[in-house]
């Protein structure tokens, strides 16, 4: 999300393609290695594409081996600043802007500037900002370096049909809020709108009895849903005008999304201080008053949802994570 990952035509939204879409692989083909230390991971909290990367880094145990960069949520004209870090610079890599990474990369860069991003501490420079790819690299190249009891989020017998399921996701839920958002005249609007809840009432069907989209255990498919519905009643529902039903308005996807929110390496991710201040002062074509709401109030997220009852490992043979780091922790504005 944010400068580079969006195109705005006159008649149509569209999501650019990540333009620098490297690997960092066990075996370093791409001429990236997994190394521990090596690479920092640039996110900002407000972006749900780069919240997959965060939610699969602490289910992964990756904290000690990828080092985390945090944006401020309020972009300017430069795009992403680290002015949340003493000085206006990150403290590893040493600048202000994530900009500077992608300069260091490719000269006169001519597109945006995106999160997540990974950056090569020792260079500098940008790795990748493929966001489609990195949770699933994390996943399936970095396992020397998971913790103890991670579980498996791309599991390999499930794959074609995960794979199926997220590109729908991607299409009308993950993708298709900000084609409803950013819309230029009513009928594309209305046909965004209606893509995005077709594809929750269908989801919200299969989930009405398993635990998750895979069945018994969490899977990156349901990091891909999370960050997105996380925000639905925030964000979505009025900013993007997705209003036939709010999120805590469907028994089913609400009951789901409060266990994944109390699950450990979900919610402890979730700033909603971030999130409302990022989409509300940054979209000014859409709220050009710079207001952000009040509410909805968060609490909710934290009562029972009972999905326990229909069973499931949340993490297969593995174990939940452990605490986040403190230097991670959501502050007290952005939780319940």
């Amino acid at each position: 999300m944010g400068v580079g990952n969006t195109e705005y035509g006159r008649k149509r939204f569209t999501r650019s393609k990540s333009h620098f879409a490297d690997r960092i692989t066990r075996d370093g083909r791409d001429g990236w290695p997994v190394e521990a230390g090596r690479y920092r991971l640039v996110v900002s909290r407000a972006c749900p594409w780069a919240s997959r990367a965060l939610v699969a880094r602490r289910l992964l145990g990756l904290e000690p081996a990828l080092s985390l960069a945090v944006a401020d949520p309020v972009q300017d004209d430069r795009s992403w600043r680290f002015t949340l870090d003493p000085d206006g610079r990150d403290p590893v890599l040493g600048i202000r802007y994530l900009s500077e990474a992608y300069d260091a990369r490719e000269a006169d860069y001519p597109g945006g500037v995106s999160v997540p991003a990974v950056v090569d501490v020792p260079s500098g420079r940008l790795v990748t900002n493929d966001y489609q790819r990195i949770t699933l690299d994390l996943a399936t190249e970095w396992t020397e370096l998971h913790r103890p009891g991670a579980p498996e989020l791309y599991p390999r017998p499930l794959r074609a049909e995960m794979d199926e399921l997220m590109d729908g996701v991607y299409r009308d839920v993950n993708n298709g809020v900000y084609r409803a958002g950013f819309a230029t005249d009513q009928e594309e609007y209305e046909a965004a709108y209606a893509d995005v809840f077709r594809r929750l009432d269908q989801l919200s069907e299969r989930l009405a009895d398993r635990r998750y989209l895979m069945g018994e255990t969490i899977t990156e498919a349901d990091i891909r849903l999370f960050t997105t519905l996380v925000r639905f009643d925030a964000v979505y529902h009025g900013h993007f005008k997705c209003n036939r039903n709010k999120l805590t308005e469907d028994p089913v996807l609400w009951a789901y999304m409060r266990d994944l929110y109390q699950t450990p390496g979900f919610g402890d991710t979730v700033d909603f201080d971030h999130i409302k201040r990022h989409y509300y002062q940054v979209h000014t074509g859409i709220n050009p008053t710079g207001i952000v709401p009040a509410g909805p109030d968060p609490t909710g997220w934290l009562a029972p949802h009972h999905r326990e009852e229909l069973g499931g490992r949340p993490f297969g043979d593995g174990t939940p994570p452990g605490p986040p780091p403190e230097a991670e922790r959501i502050p007290a504005a952005g939780r319940p």
